[in-house]
Parts: C-alpha cells; sequence; structure tokens
C-alpha cells in the first residue's frame, strides 16, 4: 500500500458525495491520519454545502476500506489514484473524473491514442460487422479502443481491438462482471496485455443507474467517440453527450438503412461526422499516417 494508506479506499467509501467531491478530499488530505477524525460537520464545510442525505458512519467505511484492501490484494487487482502520476491524462481533463481506478491488467499507455466505440447490444449485422472491421483497423494502427464489455457493439469492438490492448470500462466491481457471457471476452483481454477497469469498489453490483454514470469514463478516456448503431434511446448517445461536453470529438457510422440506427441519425444531423472506417478518423487526427498509408496498399 503507498503512503495514502487507506485514504483513497475511504473516501471511495462515503455515500451521497459527487465524484469532484471525492476529488476534493482526495487533493486535500495525503493520508487516512487527515480523514479518520473527520466529522460531517467538517466535512460540510470542507465541502461547502449541507448533506442531508449523508448518515455519518466513518467506523463502517474505515471497515469497508480495509476489506477492500484484502480483497484488491487477492483477487491481483491494482488501483489509481486521481493523486497519482500515473492516473490516465485524458481523463484527469474531464470535469468529474474518478478520485480512484480500480483494475485488472495495465493502464492504457498515454503514449497510444484511444478511441471509444459504442452501440446497441442488440445490433444488426452490418452494426456487428462494422464494429469488428473497425476496431481491428484501430488495432493495425496501434489504437486502442475504449468500450463497455456489454452484449452486441462493444464485445465486437473489443474482440476486434485484442491486439491493441483494448479497454473495458465496467459499471459495477470488478468481482461483479456482468454479463456472464462476456467473461471469457474478459480473460482474453487481460491475456492481450489490455485492461479492465471501475471507479466502483469491490462487490458493487451493475444497479442499472450506473451505467450512464460509467459512460462518462469511456469517453473520458478517449480522444473521441464513435457510435457505430443506436437506436433513440441507446445508453451510447450519453456516451456521445458526454464526449460532447468533455470537449472530445463525436463520429457516426453510416448505417442509417439499419432500424436500430435512428439515435445515429440524430447525432448526425446535429453535425457529427459520419465514417465508414477508422482510417478516415485517424487522418483526421493526423496520427500514425504512414502506418495508414501502408494499410491502404495492401491487397
Amino acid at each position: 500500500m503507498n503512503n495514502r494508506g487507506l485514504l483513497d479506499f475511504i473516501i471511495t467509501r462515503i455515500p451521497h458525495i459527487s465524484p469532484v467531491d471525492k476529488i476534493s478530499l482526495c487533493t486535500r488530505f495525503t493520508s487516512e491520519a487527515d480523514i479518520i477524525s473527520l466529522t460531517k460537520a467538517d466535512l460540510e464545510q470542507i465541502l461547502g454545502r449541507f448533506l442531508p442525505k449523508l448518515k455519518w458512519d466513518l467506523d463502517l467505511w474505515i471497515g469497508q476500506a480495509e476489506q477492500d484492501t484484502w480483497t484488491i490484494t487477492h483477487r491481483g487487482m491494482n488501483t489509481v489514484s486521481y493523486a497519482s502520476p500515473d492516473y490516465p491524462p485524458l481523463l484527469r481533463e474531464i470535469y468529474d473524473p474518478p478520485h480512484l481506478i480500480f483494475y485488472w491488467g495495465q493502464l492504457p499507455d498515454p503514449e497510444r491514442p484511444l478511441v471509444a466505440m459504442v452501440g446497441t447490444r442488440r445490433p444488426a449485422s452490418p452494426g456487428a460487422m462494422f464494429a469488428i472491421r473497425v476496431s481491428k483497423e484501430f488495432a493495425d494502427a496501434g489504437v486502442s479502443v475504449v468500450s463497455g464489455l456489454a452484449l452486441g457493439i462493444d464485445g465486437f469492438s473489443h474482440r476486434g481491438n485484442l491486439s491493441a490492448r483494448t479497454i473495458a470500462v465496467l459499471a459495477s466491481g470488478l468481482d461483479e462482471l456482468s454479463p456472464a457471457a462476456n467473461k471469457v471476452l474478459a480473460r482474453k483481454i487481460l491475456e492481450q496485455g489490455g485492461c479492465i477497469m471501475t471507479e466502483y469498489p469491490p462487490g458493487t453490483p451493475p444497479h442499472q443507474w450506473r451505467f450512464p454514470t460509467r459512460n462518462r469514463i469511456i469517453s473520458g478516456l478517449s480522444r473521441g467517440t464513435l457510435i457505430v448503431e443506436a437506436p433513440e434511446r441507446s445508453g451510447a448517445l450519453i456516451t456521445g453527450r458526454c464526449a460532447l461536453e468533455q470537449g472530445r470529438d463525436v463520429w457516426v457510422a453510416g448505417l442509417y438503412g439499419e432500424p436500430l440506427g435512428e439515435g445515429s441519425r440524430k447525432f448526425a444531423n446535429e453535425g457529427a461526422r459520419v465514417v465508414s472506417s477508422a482510417y478516415e478518423i485517424l487522418e483526421e487526427w493526423e496520427a500514425k499516417f504512414t502506418v495508414i498509408t501502408s494499410l491502404k496498399e495492401e491487397p
């Protein structure tokens, strides 16, 4: 354990405060000794507001933090704090980054560009084929894909990008990975040097409301987000909105002939660029141009 001791784990366990609040505590305090004598009144003074929903139980949160450290050690998990220089740099730039990341595998290389690929859990065949093809094109150019390890477009995007150390972001604790059908894929991600990460501590179930919150991390890690195929109420559109709010690029696949493309069409009508390959995005970034050119010339 680093010299911050239980500090970051205790902060994680305090309920009813926002990610921004937790960042404030993470940067204000340097060790668990700074927080173990804290009172609710102290916390309210630090955050500048009352916390009526918060039932103060510091002993409980310390106990949970101690259990978290045991689980992390015995399950081979790792953590990186917002206070650490190893924290993903692009994620650090967003308004509400997680103050602590739990992860398996290797953190993304800060020198390697990341792109998010998201879409419906029940894609039509063209959407599935597009996700696999384009994520592989990104892999061939050395670009890692970030997605949510869900069924459908997420899973296809990870599969095509395994060789480029794809990154999966969960809406649960690492030990509550869902869906079960993607556990084999999760193992392949780790075997290929990728990363599975979350802001939620061990034992946190994947409740539905956590998925929209998780999506800001998917887009926040990435230079831009590609919406592959999304119906009108798709969670993928939330990721796209997050990307726009974060000042990142957003693209949509040109799959408008498909019944599940209504949400994507709306983004295109609002100005998102329509793309048909990874090369168009990479040329827009002016990234790895010589590699892209050579790939295009292959038979």
